[in-house]
């Protein structure tokens, strides 16, 4: 067994584009111990706020872009595949079995066009709110938000049920509700990021609600959740984790 050590390299393989040296037994390790996709939370988090130690120096517009930027250059643009089909199922007529065709297609409809837009607009405004905080509160929002959004995929991993065999049932298929205890415990420490205030907290809070939503929609549409739900949730916890922890230090 690759143990920890392993199940780290196999989150970071394939949940960011930080380069590793993969071995065999890591991606077994990985979606067996659900552990670790807070604790990529927090390395991802950390690299993509790095724009933001500037939002006292540089202007915010400035500051956003190299948000966006260091986000999709830390995480990759492979999981907004999972959005683009999501949002082309979203708009088609039709039952379950149809939904999950256009899961499939490698055609990409208007459906997909507005999703992926819509979530790079999105991400663009929340670093936007971002570069309008203090440096230190700003990097610790971006990270309580990613860790947030990587516990909502650990939540999916132990609760979730797959729609089909593929890459939903490889996470489902090798966790349980029991092994949700310990993600959450490594998620904790983001809380603290911003105390006293609960800023941090209702990033990550906001993150893991954000993650609802497609997983909501899934179970109701697809009839389980999927790879492409995995990636979805990955980019939308991330946006509203984001905005919610703007909000929640513009107001407290």
């Amino acid at each position: 067994m690759a143990g920890w050590a392993g199940a780290v390299r196999g989150a970071i393989g394939f949940l960011t584009r930080i380069p590793v040296s993969y071995r065999d037994g890591d991606w077994e390790a990985f979606r067996s111990r659900p552990t670790a996709f807070p604790v990529v939370g927090y390395v991802a988090g950390a690299l993509a706020a790095l724009p933001l130690l500037a939002t006292e120096t540089l202007p915010a517009p400035t500051v956003a872009l190299g948000y966006v930027l260091a986000v999709y250059a830390v995480v990759g643009i492979h999981h907004l595949d999972g959005v683009a089909d999501l949002g082309d199922a979203l708009v088609v007529h039709g039952d379950l079995e149809r939904r999950r065709e256009v899961l499939k297609d490698t055609t990409t409809g208007v459906g997909a066009l507005l999703a992926v837009s819509l979530t790079v607009v999105s991400l663009a405004l929340a670093g936007l709110g971002l570069a309008g905080l203090p440096a230190l509160a700003a990097v610790a929002v971006a990270v309580a938000a990613e860790v947030g959004t990587k516990l909502g995929m650990a939540a999916m991993a132990c609760f979730g049920r797959a729609s089909h065999d593929g890459m939903g049932r490889q996470f489902t298929g090798a966790s349980a509700p029991a092994l949700f205890v310990a993600p959450a415990i490594v998620a904790l420490p983001a809380v603290a990021l911003t105390w006293p205030t609960p800023v941090a907290a209702l990033a990550l809070l906001g993150a893991v609600g954000g993650i609802a939503l497609p997983w909501y929609w899934a179970n109701r549409s697809l009839g389980g959740i999927n790879g492409d739900v995995f990636g979805a949730a990955n980019e939308i916890g991330r946006i509203v984790g984001a905005h919610a922890g703007v909000i929640a230090w513009t107001l407290l």
